[in-house]
């Protein structure tokens, strides 16, 4: 089903399963949280250094990581309120490039928002130990998944980009998704991208469209505004 929602979409850029597992090896451990006590008294817990609490979290992180155009967005939105010209500049720095065009892989528009199937990637990263899912409530009820990063993984994702600095690019946007949803559990970050439109408005089974051509106007309107203020501030 994928592949045909994909394919009817012009141009529409797809993932391979590696590098789905590599992104989102380098989003948990970015992303993790430390362990409890609790956690790491489960036995197959033992070496957890890092957990990301629930697929809706990951999902939504992941969001912003496949959408650069989304994320400058966001930081945008963030700046009219605080005024911090460190985010005017980290938004230009996407939306002046060609990451808006060349880093963004669309996700499905699903009947909780976006959604894009993770097991295999997921399965790659469990199956090498660098990765492990618990499922938390009973049986007949799964209440949520939470994805624990291994010492192993840790070391690995060290290694990748070691390996390849190419991969850094993720590290850095991790880091930044990571600031920008601080503080917000999944059902909050789900929340705020269906502020968008273009998010909202998306019919369930279709890839979300970019947001790109409105997010630079709106980039080049606040550039030009704050360049009055200071202008402004110093006559």
């Amino acid at each position: 089903m994928e592949n045909d929602l994909a394919s009817s979409v012009p141009d529409a850029p797809v993932t391979s399963r590696e590098q789905d597992a590599v992104r989102l090896l380098l989003l948990i451990r970015g992303a993790g949280q430390k362990p409890t006590d609790l956690d790491l008294a489960d036995p197959g817990l033992g070496t957890a250094v890092g957990v990301v609490r629930t697929q809706v979290r990951l999902q939504k992180l992941d969001f912003w990581l496949r959408n650069p155009d989304y994320l400058a967005d966001e930081l945008l939105t963030d700046y009219e309120t605080s005024k911090e010209p460190a985010l005017l500049e980290l938004a230009g720095q996407i939306l002046d490039s060609e990451e808006p065009e060349v880093r963004r892989y669309p996700m499905l528009r699903h009947h909780f928002g976006a959604y894009e199937p993770l097991d295999d990637a997921l399965a790659v990263l469990r199956s090498s130990g660098l990765v492990v899912r618990r499922r938390r409530g009973t049986v007949n009820h799964v209440r949520q998944h939470d994805y624990y990063l291994t010492q192993h993984g840790d070391q690995v994702a060290q290694r990748v980009v070691s390996d390849a600095p190419v991969f850094s690019y993720y590290v850095e946007r991790v880091a930044l998704v990571v600031a920008l949803a601080d503080g917000l559990g999944g059902t909050a970050l789900k929340k705020r991208q269906y502020l968008q439109r273009e998010y909202a408005e998306a019919a369930r089974g279709t890839r979300i469209g970019s947001v790109s051509i409105r997010a630079r106007a709106r980039l080049e309107a606040l550039r030009a505004q704050s360049a009055t203020n200071d202008n402004e501030g110093e006559s």
